[in-house]
């Protein structure tokens, strides 16, 4: 089933996302910009977090989160401790968001319209919300390996 399917690719990603974080040697260096690179790790965790809360959370769960999508980009230095309590509390509203969508509810059209397009399925933007977040948890991936040193 789909729903499962989501939820272990979300997990699976969610947990390497803590997994980047722990790995930075220096914890400060979460928040390091160097050159063009325009989004720290952590910034970019707390993007993710907010996106989610908000796209599966808020939309799908109606959990009542308020994203403050300005601060995912402009806070500084939570600590790392912070952000894993986040990443978990995430996992945990992912779960159980999507165990309570049926399959008829995964194929209803999205509640927003996002991309400025025609509306689209419940399914493709969750599928779309899993590939957002390994294209982040790269960017992470790499920002440590390039600048935790």
């Amino acid at each position: 089933m789909l729903q499962d399917s989501l939820v272990q690719l979300f997990t699976r990603d969610l947990s390497k996302l803590k997994t980047e974080l722990e790995a930075y040697s220096i914890e400060k260096n979460i928040w390091l910009l160097e050159d063009t690179i325009n989004n720290t790790a952590g910034n970019l965790a707390l993007h993710i977090i907010g996106n989610l809360n908000a796209f599966v959370g808020t939309e799908l769960g109606n959990t009542g989160y308020v994203r403050q999508r300005d601060l995912e980009f402009s806070l500084k230095n939570v600590p790392r401790e912070e952000l894993v309590k986040q990443i978990d509390a995430t996992i945990t509203m992912v779960k159980e968001t999507l165990f309570t969508l049926s399959t008829e509810d995964l194929k209803k059209e999205y509640p927003l319209v996002i991309f400025k397009s025609t509306p689209m399925q419940t399914e493709f933007f969750l599928v779309h919300l899993t590939t957002h977040l390994a294209y982040h948890l790269g960017q992470i991936n790499y920002h440590r390996r390039l600048l935790d040193q």
